[in-house]
C-alpha cells in the first residue's frame, strides 16, 4: 500500500506492505468523521476524505487477506486463475473470490466449488403454501437457494440429483428442476430462465442427441407427470420434497450402534422421550425433505436446540456439515487412503499412536481394539491426504465422538469438513484459527457482558481459558452426553454456536466471576460449573455418562441442564450474525498472526544472538529484510524452491529459508566488500558454503552466521571463510545451481533418527582450528587470489592491494618451489646445482606468477607436478602486508548497510 503528498512545498511517501500491517479498520472521531485506521511499525495512519471509502476499506481487506493467504499460509490460488498470478490481480477476481469464499461457508460446500451465477427468483415452498423471495447460487456441481424475505430458508441441490430441467410456463418465466426419488422444485420470475435452465441441463449432462432420446423422453414424461400431479396436488408434500435415499451402508458401523444398541422394548422415560424426538424429526422430514435436498429452515434450527436422538445424529452430523457431498463425490477415497497411510513411520503417525489411548479412554467403545483401530485409521489417512495440517492434539477427542456416532468413512469426511471449512487454520501448529475465534469471542464479551468487562478489564484470562473450548467444541470440558448436543449444534450454526454457547457460559456465572478475586478462583468456579452440566433426557446407559462419576455429593438443585443451557444462548445470543463474525474474524486475524510473528522474531533472535556479534537492533533488521526476500520469492515466485520445499511442521528457525537466487539479491546488498554480485559463481560457492545441511536452502541462523563473519569476524576468521569458498564442497561442484540432496517434504516424512543424529553432531562439534582446513591446489589457488582482486576493485587503496596480493602470490610459489626442491630425488651430479638455480628462479618468480610457472615447469624436466598451500602459510603470508590486514580489519558500519539494503531491496525487485 503506497501513499503519495505533495502539498506546500513537503514531500510525503508512505509504503507499507500487507504484510506488516497489525490493524485494519474503519473508525469514525470527532475530526475525522469516516477514515480507515492502519497500523504498521508501531505507527497509526488515518486515511479520509476518500470518495467511495467504503469500497475503498473493502479493496484493502480482501489485499490484506489476500497476501496473508499466499505468504503466512503459503496458498497458491491454482483453483483460481484470476488470482494465481500476483501480477494480473484485478478488483474483479478479488471480488468474486470474496463472494465464492462467502457462498461456499454458507451453503458447506467443498474448495472446489466457485460461485458462477446468481439469479434472483421465487421458490414455490410446499410447506408454507407460498412462494418465497431468494437467490439461486450456482457452482460448478451444485444448485443453492437462499431466502431474502426473512424465513431463513435455504436449500441446497447437488447437481448429480437433477436428472431433468423443464420450462413448463413461458408466461411466468418459470421452470422446474426434477431431483431423484420423485423430487421437483419450482422456481418462478427468473429473468433468463431459458439461460439458466440450459446451464443446468449442460453441467447435469442431460442432452437431447439422438442416441439418448428414448430415454430422455421416458424421464421428461416422468418428470412431465410430476409436475402436473404437482400443480392439481399442492397438498401433497410427500412427492415434492421426497424421502430419505436408501443408500447402502459404508464398510463400517457407528460405535455407538456396536456398543450401545438401543433396546427397543426398553419403555422408560428417557427411551420414550427419545421416540418422541425421532417421531418429531420423522414429522420434519416428511414435510422438508431428507436427505441432500432437505429444505433448511427456522424449525430446523428449533429442532437442533432442543436435541438430535441418538439415531439420527450420525446421519444430520452429514448432512449439514457438506460431508456428504463430499463421500458422494469421492467413492473409493477414504479406503484407497487407508491402504496407503497404514504402515507408515512419520512424525504424525507417532503423535497419533501416543494419543490413542488417551481419547475418551472412559467410553467403553475406546477400551477395546474395535475403536482404537478405527480412531487410528481415520486419523493416521487424515494426517496422509493433509500434510499441511497432519495431526494436532484435540484433533484425537473431536474424532472419538465422531466415530461414536458415524461410520468410518462419514468421521473422516467430518473431520475433513471441520478441519478444513469449519474450523480453518485451527489444527496446525500455530493453532492461528482458535486464536483469531478467541479475539472474536473477546469482542462478544465487550459488547454483551460489560460487567464482566468493568470488573474484569484483562480479558487475555478468557482466552486462555476459553482455548479447550474452541479446540475441542467443549467436548474436554463437558461430560459426552452433554457435549454431543454442543456438537449438534455447531454443525449446524458453525463457530457462532460455540461463541453463543461461550458467552452464555459467563453470563450464568456472571456474579461468581465478579465476586472471585483472582484467574485461579475464576477457573474453579467455571470448572465447577462444567461438572454440573448434565443432559436429564441422555438415553445413555449409567457406564457411558460421566455427569455421574464424581458428581453423586453434589445437589440436584446446582446440576444444569445442557438443552436449557443451549437455549438460553440461543435466546440471548442468537442475534449475533454470521457476516459479523466473519468480519472481526478478519479484522483480528491481522493482529493475531502479527503477534505471533513478532513472538517467533523474537525467539529467533534469541537463538541466534549467542551464535553471532550483532547487537539486538542490528538482528531485528536482518531478521525483517531476510523474511521480506522470502515472501518476496514466495509471492511473486510460483515455483520458488522456498515455496515448494515450505514445512509447516519445522521448528520456528527453519520456517522462512531461501533459496539459491534469492539469498544471492539478499547478500550482495548486505556483503561488505561488493564481491559477490548475483550473477557471480562465487555467489553459488558462499551459498553452499553456508548450507550446512545442503537441503539448498538458508535459513536465517546460516545467513547471520555468514555476515557475523564478514562484518566482525577477525582477519584470521574472514580469510578462512574466504578460503574455505575455494574448498569442496563449494568450489568443485557443478555451478549449475542443482541441489545435492532434496529434503523429503510435503507428507511430513520426517528422518527422526536423522535429526538426531544432527542435534548430535551439533552438541559435540569441536571449534574448527586452522590446522583442520585441507590444502588448496592450484586451479583452486588461482581462484582464491582473483576472489582477492575482486575484493579490493574500487577501493581507494586498489593499487597497493594488488601489489600486496602480487607479492604475496609470488612469495607463495617461490616457498611452493623451493619446497618441491627439497623432494625432489637428485643425482651427485647435480647435488651442486640447487643453489645456483634458485637464484634466477627467484628472481623471475618477483616478476610474475607465469614467469614462475615457466621456470617450475623448465625445472622440473617436463614432469607435471601438482603444487598445494596450507591455510598457515597462506595466511603467513598475508599477515606480512599491513595494508591487506588493515583492509579486512576496517570496520563496518551495519547501521547504514542496512538502511541501504532496506531501501534497495524494493527496487532491485520494482527494476525486474
Amino acid at each position: 500500500m503506497c501513499f503519495y503528498s505533495y502539498l506546500l512545498g513537503s514531500e510525503v511517501k508512505l509504503i507499507i506492505s500487507w504484510d506488516e500491517i497489525w490493524k485494519l479498520e474503519k473508525t469514525s472521531n470527532v475530526i475525522l468523521t469516516e477514515s480507515i485506521h492502519v497500523m504498521a511499525h508501531g505507527e497509526d495512519h488515518y486515511f479520509s476524505m476518500l470518495l467511495h471509502i467504503n469500497e475503498t476499506f473493502v479493496i484493502m481487506e480482501q489485499l490484506a487477506d489476500y497476501s496473508i493467504k499466499r505468504l503466512f499460509d503459503k496458498e497458491a490460488f491454482q483453483r483460481e486463475p484470476a488470482l494465481s498470478d500476483p501480477l494480473q490481480i484485478t478488483k474483479r477476481g478479488l471480488e468474486a473470490h470474496a463472494k465464492s469464499e462467502q457462498f461456499r461457508t454458507f451453503f458447506r460446500l467443498p474448495k472446489e466449488e466457485n460461485l458462477l451465477e446468481v439469479h434472483e427468483t421465487f421458490l414455490w415452498v410446499p410447506f408454507s403454501h407460498f412462494n418465497t423471495l431468494g437467490k439461486i447460487c450456482l457452482s460448478e456441481r451444485y444448485l443453492c437457494f437462499a431466502s431474502q424475505d426473512g424465513s431463513q430458508c435455504h436449500i441446497i441441490i447437488p447437481m448429480r440429483e437433477v436428472i431433468n430441467v423443464e420450462k413448463p410456463d413461458s408466461s411466468s418465466r418459470a421452470l422446474t428442476v426434477c431431483v431423484r426419488g420423485k423430487r421437483a422444485l419450482r422456481f418462478s420470475e427468473v429473468r433468463d430462465y431459458q439461460r439458466l435452465a440450459n446451464t443446468l441441463r449442460s453441467r447435469c449432462g442431460i442432452s437431447a442427441s439422438p442416441q439418448h432420446s428414448a430415454s430422455t423422453e421416458v424421464i421428461r414424461g416422468e418428470c412431465q407427470s410430476l409436475i402436473n400431479h404437482f400443480e392439481d396436488n399442492p397438498d401433497d408434500v410427500t412427492l415434492m420434497v421426497g424421502q430419505k435415499d436408501s443408500s447402502k451402508a459404508v464398510s463400517t458401523e457407528a460405535l455407538m450402534t456396536v456398543f450401545h444398541p438401543q433396546d427397543v422394548e426398553n419403555l422408560d422415560p428417557k427411551m420414550l422421550k427419545e421416540k418422541m424426538k425421532e417421531q418429531s424429526w420423522n414429522i420434519h422430514f416428511s414435510e422438508y425433505g431428507r436427505g441432500t435436498s432437505m429444505f433448511f429452515t427456522m424449525k430446523t434450527r428449533d429442532l437442533i436446540v432442543r436435541g438430535v436422538p441418538e439415531a439420527l445424529r450420525g446421519e444430520l452430523w452429514m448432512l449439514f456439515s457438506g460431508a456428504v457431498n463430499d463421500m458422494a463425490t469421492h467413492p473409493g477415497y477414504y479406503t484407497d487412503l487407508v491402504e496407503q497411510s497404514l504402515g507408515t513411520s512419520t512424525l504424525a503417525t507417532d503423535e497419533i499412536e501416543r494419543d490413542l489411548h488417551r481419547s475418551l479412554p472412559e467410553h467403553p467403545a475406546f477400551q477395546s481394539d474395535t475403536g482404537i483401530s478405527a480412531l487410528r485409521r481415520v486419523l493416521t489417512a487424515y494426517a496422509y491426504r493433509n500434510p499441511k495440517i497432519g495431526y494436532c492434539q484435540a484433533m484425537n477427542i473431536l474424532t472419538s465422538v465422531l466415530l461414536l456416532y458415524a461410520k468410518e468413512e462419514e468421521a473422516f469426511w467430518l473431520l475433513v469438513a471441520v478441519c478444513e471449512r469449519m474450523l480453518p487454520d485451527y489444527f496446525n501448529r500455530r493453532i492461528i484459527g482458535a486464536l483469531v475465534d478467541q479475539a472474536v469471542f473477546e469482542d462478544l464479551i465487550r459488547e454483551n457482558l460489560p460487567q464482566l468487562v468493568e470488573h474484569m478489564t484483562d480479558l487475555s484470562f478468557f482466552s486462555s481459558v476459553s482455548l479447550s473450548w474452541f479446540l475441542t467444541l467443549f467436548i474436554s470440558v463437558l461430560p459426552i452426553e452433554s457435549a454431543v448436543n454442543v456438537v449438534d449444534c455447531f454443525f449446524y450454526d458453525g463457530i457462532k454456536a460455540i461463541l453463543q454457547l461461550g458467552l452464555a457460559v459467563l453470563d450464568y456465572n456472571m456474579e461468581a466471576l465478579i465476586s472471585c478475586h483472582d484467574d485461579a478462583e475464576a477457573v474453579t468456579i467455571l470448572n465447577k460449573f462444567f461438572d454440573s452440566v448434565t443432559n436429564k433426557d441422555s438415553p445413555l446407559p449409567p457406564t457411558v455418562q460421566q455427569a455421574l462419576v464424581g458428581n453423586n455429593d453434589k445437589e440436584s438443585h446446582f446440576n444444569v441442564d445442557i438443552s436449557e443451557l443451549i437455549r438460553d444462548a440461543y435466546e440471548k445470543y442468537g442475534n449475533i450474525r454470521s457476516e459479523e463474525v466473519e468480519s472481526s474474524r478478519k479484522r483480528n486475524k491481522l493482529h493475531v498472526i502479527q503477534t505471533l510473528e513478532d513472538t517467533t522474531k523474537q525467539n529467533v533472535i534469541r537463538v541466534v544472538t549467542q551464535e553471532v556479534r550483532f547487537g539486538a537492533s542490528h538482528l531485528d533488521e536482518l531478521y525483517n529484510l531476510f523474511k521480506r526476500q522470502h515472501f518476496l520469492c514466495c509471492y511473486w515466485t510460483m515455483k520458488s524452491p522456498a515455496l515448494l520445499h515450505h514445512d509447516p511442521s519445522l521448528a520456528y528457525l527453519e520456517q522462512y529459508q531461501l533459496g539459491f537466487q534469492q539469498f544471492t539479491v539478499l547478500f550482495y546488498l548486505l556483503e561488505p566488500w561488493t564481491f559477490c554480485n548475483p550473477k557471480s559463481t562465487l555467489s553459488l560457492w558462499v551459498f553452499r558454503l553456508i548450507d550446512e545441511n545442503q537441503d539448498g536452502l538458508v535459513n536465517f541462523k546460516e545467513f547471520c552466521y555468514a555476515l557475523d563473519t564478514l562484518y566482525s569476524g577477525s582477519f584470521t576468521n574472514k580469510l578462512k571463510f574466504l578460503f574455505k569458498l575455494h574448498l569442496p564442497p563449494a568450489f568443485d561442484l557443478p555451478e549449475d545451481g542443482v541441489i545435492r540432496k532434496t529434503p523429503e517434504r510435503g507428507r511430513g516424512k520426517v528422518d527422526l533418527q536423522a535429526y538426531l543424529k544432527q542435534w548430535q553432531n551439533e552438541i559435540l562439534k569441536k571449534e574448527e582450528t586452522i590446522k583442520d582446513l585441507p590444502r588448496i591446489n592450484q586451479s583452486q589457488f588461482i581462484q582464491f587470489s582473483k576472489t582477492l582482486y575482486n575484493i579490493f576493485h574500487g577501493d581507494p587503496e586498489e593499487e597497493s592491494l594488488y601489489r600486496a596480493v602480487a607479492h604475496v602470490t609470488s612469495l607463495l610459489l617461490r616457498m611452493e618451489e623451493v619446497g618441491r626442491r627439497l623432494q625432489e630425488p637428485s643425482s651427485p651430479s647435480e647435488s651442486t646445482k640447487p643453489a645456483a638455480a634458485a637464484g634466477p628462479s627467484t628472481e623471475e618468480a618477483s616478476t610474475t606468477p607465469e614467469s614462475s610457472d615457466t621456470c617450475s615447469s623448465h625445472n622440473s624436466q617436463d614432469v607435471e607436478v601438482d603444487w598445494s598451500f596450507s591455510f598457515e602459510q597462506v595466511l603467513a603470508s598475508l599477515l606480512n602486508e599491513p595494508t591487506i590486514v588493515s583492509f579486512f580489519e576496517r570496520p563496518v558500519d551495519v547501521h547504514t548497510k542496512l538502511g541501504q539494503a532496506r531501501v534497495a531491496q524494493l527496487k532491485l525487485k520494482a527494476n525486474k
